[in-house]
């Protein structure tokens, strides 16, 4: 079956750290610029951070010098380390290929709740 798994979320105080993992099928991991997106309540899913096959990375300017995005090739896996978390970093998490035309069915995602 093809699908995308993410892991690593939880309920964590403001100020600490969480590493979120995701395990792509090899059909869209494979050459493909991966990201992260994150979907706060209420609100649309936005992208966090992207990470080419080449390992170049980009990030939103809300996350940009606490998160950071990596990937294993080897593995078909994604991570994103999250430092110095906030409330405002509260959502549910997950991983896609970047460019929308390259996507499979979003999974479930991980819950991240930060608590001030």
């Amino acid at each position: 079956q093809v699908q995308l798994v993410e892991s690593g979320g939880g309920l964590v105080q403001a100020g600490e750290s969480l590493r979120l993992s995701c395990v792509a099928p090899r059909t869209v991991f494979s050459a493909n610029t991966m990201a992260w997106f994150r979907q706060a309540p209420g609100k649309e899913r936005e992208l966090v951070a992207l990470i080419t096959s080449g390992g170049n990375t980009n990030y939103a300017d809300s996350v940009k010098d606490r998160f950071t995005i990596s990937r294993d090739n080897a593995k078909n896996m994604v991570f994103l380390q999250m430092n110095n978390l906030s409330p405002e970093d509260t959502g549910v998490y997950y991983c896609n290929a970047a460019l929308r035309v390259r996507r499979i069915t979003w999974g479930q995602g991980t819950q991240v709740t930060v608590s001030s």
